[in-house]
């Protein structure tokens, strides 16, 4: 009997290495099955996935995409984290938002499992004046609040200071954000506000209240706005910076000015980016405190981003935040909030607030999540990610510094130039479907019942826009859903199904999910003329429309079909007016197949 080495691995030691040539030419072997000619680095290529700010996903990572080392948690760079024990003794802070104190809301989500809350106060919110009544039972010496209460930032500090007093909580016992917040007030509404109060209320937290900070960086203004991922971080940078030089020139030590800030960024269902852009944060950071002088991790405030959330099919919603906020716990987020899935819709209701903090809790009791310090850390991909994205990131806010800084930058409009440029160019993904939205522009469901909620307060407005991933599907279903109210019907379009199942069932679910995502209800059963529609679509192989595309289209014409489309791009066949393809312009389609029906 031969006894094998107990290494762990001797049988796979039997085996030589492949080399990652060896996996090219097997991409090579595939692609060409495919069509694709290509061979070495661009077979690998031809599976790359472009991402924004110039950077692309590989569909291989080995130990030569190695990146900088990322360092210990606890220890500069920050990479792994800002702290050595992470999130590990009790997972992140589950920090959730409120723009209302009625019915209970707050001592209902503190009581279930709510760890700090955040308060917008103000016009977009609660009333300053009201905040003692909002935080009526709150244990203020357990509960940290966050502010947010823009223009009237520093009455809604001074109020909560007083509160503290008042209740006899100890100076190092208060925790949390007074929420000052300048230059993200101004991207928010084009308002400038003074810096003077904020440093003086920072002096004040730094000199009296240990637990407290004075100052957010808040970058959701850019993401909201339509920026990637890497101009989120440089913009955020860019106000960190000026806040550190404000600081420093009010008084503060370097040491000082970076304990009163906090980044406030957005974690989206793209796992990886997000995990990555946290990362970076914290790298970037530490590079800045240590050109001034200091060594001082980011503290980080993750929020699900509003961008993705849409208004039909919001259930999908809470999928897209739970993805959202596990990358926010990977990437060592300090706080986390998950907005609720009806958040798009108005005020949340008891089960949306529920399920929102229940999110972070499964996550982090059931799932585990926070057991490990940076579980992504050591991924080929995350590292690499991590190092392209915090040089793009550097990019962008070298770029703003040129410009003068992140105010000059705001006042001038470059900043809001060049998020409106990626903003348009992601717009076109999200039109040809390259970017999917599920429930909206994939698998929509027509017949959904409208969900309702109580409008929520007007945001803040005048400065940089806020956009959402569903705005033009949005636009297209809103005016079907006017022509229901109207006529008692949805616009219709009849699917002609040629041919045998096998032909014909793949580009007519295609058609049917394309045309359902503007509103238009397809017809597959009976006749053209029993369908009540004025346009049809044509679906099957290329090889039936060689055979019936031209007899067919002409037979629907006949019938009354004012406008024939092909599902796909076989050629051009007689009596066919446009092809709907994979990659075709959808709301172009859509809308333009919306005027001609007469929906408005």
């Amino acid at each position: 009997m031969t006894v094998l080495p107990d290494d762990g691995l001797s049988l796979a030691a039997e085996f030589p290495d492949a080399t990652h040539e060896q996996w090219q030419h097997l991409v090579e072997g595939v692609l060409r099955k495919a069509g694709k000619d290509v061979s070495g680095t661009a077979a690998e290529d031809a599976l790359s996935t472009a991402l924004e700010d110039g950077m692309r996903s590989r569909p291989l990572y080995t130990a030569r995409d190695a990146a900088p080392d990322p360092g210990l948690p606890g220890f500069a760079p920050f990479v792994r984290g800002g702290r050595p024990e992470g999130n590990t003794a009790g997972g992140w802070d589950v920090r959730q938002r409120h723009t209302t104190a009625a019915d209970g809301v707050v001592l209902a989500d503190l009581e279930n499992g709510v760890t700090s809350l955040w308060l917008v106060l103000g016009d977009a919110g609660i009333p300053v004046s009201s905040l003692g009544d909002a935080l009526d039972g709150v244990y203020l010496d357990l509960a940290p609040v966050v502010l947010d209460a823009g223009a009237e930032t520093e009455a809604a500090a001074h109020a909560l200071l007083a509160l503290y007093d008042e209740r006899g909580v100890p100076k190092d016992a208060a925790r949390g954000n007074l929420g000052a917040d300048p230059l993200g007030h101004e991207a928010r509404t084009g308002t400038s506000l003074p810096f003077a109060p904020a440093a003086a209320l920072a002096r004040r937290c730094a000199e009296q209240y240990p637990g407290l900070r004075a100052l957010t960086v808040d970058a959701l203004p850019y993401h909201e706005a339509g920026g990637s991922a890497a101009q989120e971080l440089g913009a955020a940078l860019a106000t960190g910076v000026a806040y550190l030089r404000e600081l420093t020139g009010a008084g503060l030590t370097v040491e000082q000015a970076a304990a009163q800030l906090e980044f406030r960024y957005a974690a989206t269902a793209d796992q990886f980016l997000t995990i990555a852009k946290l990362r970076a944060a914290r790298r970037l950071w530490a590079r800045v405190t240590e050109v001034s002088g200091a060594s001082s991790a980011q503290t980080q405030h993750a929020v699900t981003s509003p961008v993705m959330m849409t208004r039909r099919d919001p259930w999908v919603n809470m999928l897209r935040t739970t993805v959202a906020t596990l990358a926010a716990g990977v990437g060592g987020a300090d706080s986390v909030t998950v907005l609720p899935f009806d958040h798009a819709l108005g005020l949340p209701d008891a089960f949306a607030r529920r399920i929102a903090r229940n999110t972070s809790t499964i996550l982090i009791e059931e799932s585990h999540l926070a057991r490990v310090i940076d579980p992504a850390g050591g991924s080929w991909y995350v590292e690499r990610l991590t190092d392209e994205l915090a040089h793009a990131g550097w990019d962008f806010f070298q770029r703003i510094e040129r410009a003068g800084g992140q105010a000059a930058a705001l006042r001038s409009g470059q900043l809001r130039d060049d998020l409106a440029a990626t903003w348009e160019a992601r717009t076109g993904k999200l039109a040809k479907r390259r970017e999917p939205v599920t429930g909206v522009s994939e698998f929509p469901h027509l017949a959904e019942q409208p969900v309702v909620r109580e409008p929520a307060p007007e945001p803040p407005s005048g400065g940089l826009p806020r956009v959402r991933r569903d705005e033009a599907f949005e636009a297209l279903r809103a005016r079907s859903d006017a022509h229901l109210a109207a006529t008692g019907a949805r616009p219709r379009i009849y699917l002609a199904a040629l041919g045998p199942a096998a032909a014909h069932t793949a580009r007519l679910t295609f058609a049917s999910n394309l045309f359902q995502a503007g509103g238009i209800e397809p017809v597959t059963e009976g006749t053209f003329e029993e369908s009540g529609a004025t346009e049809a679509c044509l679906c099957s192989s290329d090889a039936v429309y060689e055979e019936q595309a031209a007899e067919v289209a002409g037979r629907l014409k006949a019938a009354g079909a004012a406008h024939v489309f092909l599902a796909g791009r076989p050629g051009d066949h007689p009596g066919v007016d446009g092809h709907v393809f994979a990659g075709c312009d959808a709301v172009a389609v859509l809308s333009a197949t919306l005027d001609r029906m007469g929906v408005s």
